[in-house]
Protein backbone atom coordinates (compact mmCIF):
# COMPACT_ATOMS: atom_id res chain seq x y z
CA UNK A 1 0.00 0.00 0.00
CA UNK A 2 1.83 3.22 -1.36
CA UNK A 3 -0.47 5.00 0.76
CA UNK A 4 1.26 4.73 3.60
CA UNK A 5 4.24 6.58 2.28
CA UNK A 6 2.53 9.28 0.52
CA UNK A 7 0.91 10.09 3.97
CA UNK A 8 4.40 10.29 5.43
CA UNK A 9 5.01 11.92 2.71
CA UNK A 10 2.61 14.22 3.35
CA UNK A 11 3.12 14.71 7.08
CA UNK A 12 6.65 16.41 6.27
CA UNK A 13 5.52 18.42 4.09
CA UNK A 14 3.15 19.79 6.84
CA UNK A 15 5.70 19.86 8.85
CA UNK A 16 8.12 21.84 6.42
CA UNK A 17 5.04 24.19 5.21
CA UNK A 18 3.88 25.06 8.96
CA UNK A 19 7.68 26.07 10.06
CA UNK A 20 8.29 28.07 6.81
CA UNK A 21 5.03 30.13 7.64
CA UNK A 22 6.10 31.28 11.22
CA UNK A 23 3.32 30.18 12.72
CA UNK A 24 2.72 27.88 15.71
CA UNK A 25 -0.72 26.34 16.65
CA UNK A 26 -2.14 22.76 16.07
CA UNK A 27 -3.26 21.72 12.60
CA UNK A 28 -6.76 20.74 13.31
CA UNK A 29 -7.44 19.87 9.38
CA UNK A 30 -6.08 18.94 5.26
CA UNK A 31 -7.31 19.45 2.36
CA UNK A 32 -6.54 16.65 -0.24
CA UNK A 33 -7.26 16.78 -3.72
CA UNK A 34 -7.25 13.10 -5.62
CA UNK A 35 -7.95 13.01 -8.64
CA UNK A 36 -9.87 9.74 -9.77
CA UNK A 37 -7.06 8.80 -11.51
CA UNK A 38 -4.41 9.11 -9.99
CA UNK A 39 -4.06 5.88 -8.49
CA UNK A 40 -4.14 6.76 -5.04
CA UNK A 41 -7.19 4.95 -2.79
CA UNK A 42 -9.06 7.57 -0.79
CA UNK A 43 -9.96 5.02 2.26
CA UNK A 44 -6.34 4.22 1.88
CA UNK A 45 -5.01 7.32 2.47
CA UNK A 46 -7.88 7.72 5.11
CA UNK A 47 -7.11 4.48 6.79
CA UNK A 48 -2.92 6.03 6.60
CA UNK A 49 -3.57 8.97 8.31
CA UNK A 50 -5.40 7.44 11.08
CA UNK A 51 -2.21 5.17 11.67
CA UNK A 52 0.53 7.74 11.22
CA UNK A 53 -0.70 10.85 12.76
CA UNK A 54 -0.79 10.12 16.08
CA UNK A 55 2.26 11.37 17.55
CA UNK A 56 3.15 13.84 14.65
CA UNK A 57 1.98 17.49 13.68
CA UNK A 58 -0.94 15.83 12.39
CA UNK A 59 -1.99 14.05 15.32
CA UNK A 60 -6.08 14.96 16.35
CA UNK A 61 -6.22 16.94 12.48
CA UNK A 62 -9.10 15.84 9.85
CA UNK A 63 -8.66 15.16 6.77
CA UNK A 64 -11.02 16.50 3.69
CA UNK A 65 -10.35 14.43 0.34
CA UNK A 66 -11.67 15.69 -2.90
CA UNK A 67 -11.46 13.42 -5.73
CA UNK A 68 -12.18 15.94 -9.19
CA UNK A 69 -13.39 13.69 -12.20
CA UNK A 70 -11.37 12.77 -15.52
CA UNK A 71 -12.48 13.65 -18.83
CA UNK A 72 -12.20 12.36 -22.59
CA UNK A 73 -12.17 14.96 -25.15
CA UNK A 74 -12.46 13.24 -28.33
CA UNK A 75 -10.49 15.16 -31.38
CA UNK A 76 -12.89 13.01 -33.74
CA UNK A 77 -16.09 13.71 -33.35
CA UNK A 78 -15.93 16.56 -30.46
CA UNK A 79 -17.43 14.97 -27.26
CA UNK A 80 -16.53 15.26 -23.73
CA UNK A 81 -16.71 12.50 -21.78
CA UNK A 82 -16.27 11.56 -17.42
CA UNK A 83 -14.53 8.93 -17.43
CA UNK A 84 -13.97 6.74 -14.22
CA UNK A 85 -11.07 4.59 -15.49
CA UNK A 86 -8.54 4.84 -18.44
CA UNK A 87 -9.28 4.55 -21.49
CA UNK A 88 -7.65 5.17 -25.03
CA UNK A 89 -10.93 4.99 -26.91
CA UNK A 90 -14.05 7.52 -26.76
CA UNK A 91 -16.83 6.23 -24.98
CA UNK A 92 -19.11 7.85 -27.89
CA UNK A 93 -17.44 6.95 -31.42
CA UNK A 94 -14.48 4.42 -30.38
CA UNK A 95 -11.71 6.80 -31.94
CA UNK A 96 -8.32 6.50 -30.12
CA UNK A 97 -7.87 10.21 -30.80
CA UNK A 98 -8.41 11.62 -27.63
CA UNK A 99 -6.54 13.80 -24.61
CA UNK A 100 -7.26 12.84 -20.93
CA UNK A 101 -8.06 15.81 -19.33
CA UNK A 102 -8.04 15.92 -15.35
CA UNK A 103 -8.43 13.32 -12.59
CA UNK A 104 -4.71 12.87 -12.48
CA UNK A 105 -4.35 15.50 -9.27
CA UNK A 106 -2.31 14.07 -6.01
CA UNK A 107 -1.93 17.66 -4.32
CA UNK A 108 -2.59 19.52 -0.30
CA UNK A 109 -4.37 22.13 -1.39
CA UNK A 110 -4.92 23.64 2.33
CA UNK A 111 -3.81 23.36 5.90
CA UNK A 112 -5.94 24.38 8.26
CA UNK A 113 -3.80 26.01 11.93
CA UNK A 114 -5.81 25.92 14.96
CA UNK A 115 -6.87 29.57 16.05
CA UNK A 116 -4.24 30.86 18.59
Amino acid sequence: MHEMSIVQTLIEQVEAEVEKSGRSGRVVGLDLVIGRLSGVNADSIRFAHEVLAPGTILEGSTLRISQPAAYSDCRACGVRAEIEAFSMQCPHCGSDDIVIDGGRELLLQSIELEQT
